[in-house]
This record gives C-alpha cells, sequence and structure tokens, in this order.
C-alpha cells in the first residue's frame, strides 16, 4: 500500500484528488499538511488523519510513502524539492511551477532522489484527445495548419471560484495559468512546441489577474496554434478545431460529438468519427509508476513545455511583444 500525504487544500480540485487516493486499491491517505493551518485541521479531521502541521516533520515520517500537492502555484518549488529530497514520490496539480528555472530545480531535485513524479494533465487522457490523434496519425488532416482549443467558464461574474485564484502573487497568473493549461497543453501535443509565443489578457471582472485571455502559438513552419480561456463567459463550451491541408477536425460546438471531413474519406461530407474510452486517469498512471518502477517520461515533458509557454505568455502580454520560448532562462 502506497501512503500518501495530502499537501495542502489550497486547490479547488485537492478533494478530486482526495477522492482518486480514497479510489484506488494501491494508495491511502495518512496524514495532512497545507499552509494555512485551520484549513489544515478541518481537513485532516474529515479524513480521520493526523495533521502535520510542520511540513518538514511530516515529510520526514516513515510512514508516508508519497505526497499529492495541491498548494498555491508560487510554492510549489520549495514544497516539491523538500518532498523529492524526503524521497517522497509526488503527484502534483498543473503547473509544476510558474518559471522554467523552477521546473528545473524541481526535476532536478527528483531525479536526484529517484522519486517518482507525475502531473495532473487530465485532458491528455480523455477519450476526445485519444480520437484527434488518431484522426491526425491517420494523416485525414493532412499537415496541420491551425489548432484552436477554447476552455471557459463564468467563475468570477458568477462568484464561484474562490476568491485566492484571483492572487497574482499565489498563482502566477489568472485564467490562462488556471483553465488555459488544458488549450496550451494540447495545442502542444496536437502542433509540438512553438518557436514563439504571443498573448493578449483581458480584465473584465476588476481582478488583479486576467479574467480573459487569448494566447497565440507561432511555428516556422507557418501553423499557428489559438489557446483560448476565462473566467467571465457563461455557456461557452469546451471544443477543439484543428484545420490542415486535407480536411477539418470539430469538436464541442457545442456537444460532446467529433466531427471530421476530409479530401481523403470517400464520403464528401461531414461524418462522426467514433471516441474511444478514456485513458487510465493521470493519477493511477502514477501509482503504476510507482510500483512498476517506471517514468511518466511524455507526462513531464508535456508538463515542462507547458510552463515554457506559460511563462512565455506572462512575458507578451506583459511587455506587449512576441515571445521566443528560446528567451526563456533555464
Amino acid at each position: 500500500m502506497i501512503r500518501v500525504a495530502m499537501l495542502s487544500y489550497w486547490h479547488v480540485h485537492a478533494w478530486d484528488y482526495t477522492k482518486q487516493v480514497q479510489g484506488n486499491n494501491e494508495t491511502e491517505i495518512v496524514a495532512v499538511w497545507d499552509e494555512i493551518p485551520s484549513r489544515g485541521k478541518e481537513s485532516a479531521e474529515k479524513l480521520g488523519v493526523p495533521f502535520v502541521a510542520d511540513l518538514d516533520e511530516l515529510l520526514a515520517r516513515g510512514d508516508v510513502d508519497a505526497v499529492v500537492v495541491d498548494t498555491p502555484t508560487n510554492i510549489h518549488r520549495d514544497v516539491m524539492v523538500k518532498a523529492a529530497r524526503a524521497g517522497k514520490h509526488i503527484f502534483t496539480e498543473k503547473v509544476v511551477a510558474p518559471t522554467l528555472k523552477e521546473v528545473n530545480e524541481i526535476l532536478a531535485a527528483i531525479n536526484e532522489a529517484g522519486v517518482k513524479l507525475t502531473v495532473s494533465l487530465p485532458r491528455l487522457n480523455d477519450g476526445y484527445t485519444l480520437a484527434a490523434q488518431e484522426v491526425i496519425g491517420k494523416g485525414l488532416l493532412g499537415q496541420l495548419t491551425q489548432a484552436r482549443v477554447r476552455l471557459s467558464h463564468n467563475g468570477a461574474t458568477a462568484g464561484w471560484l474562490p476568491e485566492h485564484f484571483y492572487s497574482l502573487e499565489q498563482c502566477g497568473g489568472g485564467a490562462l495559468i488556471d483553465l488555459g493549461c488544458h488549450p496550451m497543453y494540447l495545442n502542444r501535443l496536437f502542433l509540438g512546441q512553438p518557436q514563439s509565443i504571443n498573448a493578449a489578457f483581458g480584465y473584465v471582472s476588476g481582478k488583479e489577474v486576467e479574467d480573459n485571455a487569448v494566447a497565440i502559438l507561432k511555428y516556422d513552419n507557418g501553423a499557428i496554434g489559438i489557446v483560448e480561456a476565462g473566467f467571465v463567459n457563461s455557456h461557452s463550451p469546451f471544443s477543439v478545431e484543428l484545420h490542415g491541408t486535407e480536411g477539418t477536425l470539430l469538436y464541442g460546438f457545442p456537444d460532446a460529438t467529433m466531427r471530421v471531413r476530409s479530401n481523403k474519406l470517400e464520403a464528401n461530407e461531414w461524418v462522426t468519427y467514433e471516441i474511444p474510452a478514456n485513458r487510465l486517469s493521470a493519477f493511477d498512471q502514477w501509482v503504476g509508476h510507482i510500483l512498476n518502477g517506471t517514468t511518466a517520461d511524455e507526462n513531464i515533458a508535456l508538463a515542462v513545455d507547458l510552463t515554457k509557454l506559460m511563462e512565455a505568455s506572462n512575458i507578451s502580454a506583459a511587455e506587449k511583444r512576441d515571445v521566443q520560448i528560446s528567451e526563456l532562462q533555464n
């Protein structure tokens, strides 16, 4: 049995990950730490496990094998480096860290300790993503020329998103670094890593972080990726568009149906493409890596690229210019 400590209940998905730990036959929750002690104590009481106020003390415990990190993004680096050096396997909410420099420091500690890391990038494992990759792999779209992925909700205007999600210090940004992570890593998956990025932020609700965002990923071969995210949009469906020299794929307009039209198909019309079942979740994959001694190579590589794209987007929005990915400091 893998004994797991929950590190913070800051993130809105922390209880979702709690349920995943509880739902896996190979894992159990044995302790809680939180940077806000009152919240940590309350969470630990609900779970019937000890609350440990001192992070170093918790990480020194012999009855903790692994941790789930749901802390504020700005302390990811410190928390994960400590956890790795203590020999604890790590499952973390995205982003790994706000900057490439911090990510590299985390990875260095993980590699030195030999512990297993997996990042929650859930939409990589959803059936529509697997179907889109299959369509691309079959060549039905030809050379990809544009990808557009949108994810948005009304958390800021309807008032249900926690107030700390608007903290620039804690989050490292707003809608883009939160919801926008999913469209960003999907664009990266479909098109590859771009050479440069240009981002524009909007502040509809007057928060200190952006609540309306677009990032444009630019490629040397002429392809363009478009990432859209927002906290101020009601009834905005998650959607994917992939366009290429031989065809187009549409998903989520507005229903969860995938439609493809391709010059390489006999039917010269839109056809419905079958969506397979979801792949094993990122959390369950992490458990498998711990048990089998394997590593989440693709997951980690995409997570590193995600931080690069987010850091470049923040620079671009602040300085109002294209930012080359190669500009980022290691």
